[in-house]
């Protein structure tokens, strides 16, 4: 059974920065892609970054080059530092793993097979 909880959000300044961590389980027995969603009102749950068991990682255009996954399966932690932030990265914030795509090939909410509860992340002035 894989269960996903997330931590670290909050409210910050535009520029400022944010990690969130995930901590889950049954997530190291597998080969599982572990994914940071998120999510505003009335819009899908876009793919902010994703990253295989191998460690390769892949990022959505808007956040590359200011956000960073990482991920320790021997401590069941997946994080997001996220840098430079802006009011539009405002959203719910999710931790997803996908055991059917594993290598991370797809961004579709419907491809992950276990989410956490949500973190919320504001950007405000």
């Amino acid at each position: 059974q894989v269960q996903l909880v997330e931590s670290g959000g909050g409210s910050v300044q535009p520029g400022g920065s944010l990690t969130l961590s995930c901590v889950y389980s049954g997530v190291a027995d597998g080969n599982y892609c572990m994914a940071w969603f998120r999510q505003t009102p009335g819009r899908r749950r876009e793919a902010v970054a994703r990253i295989s068991r191998s460690g390769y990682s892949y990022y959505a255009d808007s956040v590359k080059a200011r956000f960073t996954i990482s991920r320790d399966d021997t401590n069941s932690m997946l994080n997001l530092q996220m840098n430079s932030l802006k009011p539009e990265d405002s959203a719910l914030y999710y931790c997803a793993a996908s055991a059917r795509y594993p290598f991370c090939t797809s961004t579709a909410q419907e491809s992950y097979d276990y989410w956490g509860q949500g973190t919320q992340v504001t950007v405000s002035a």
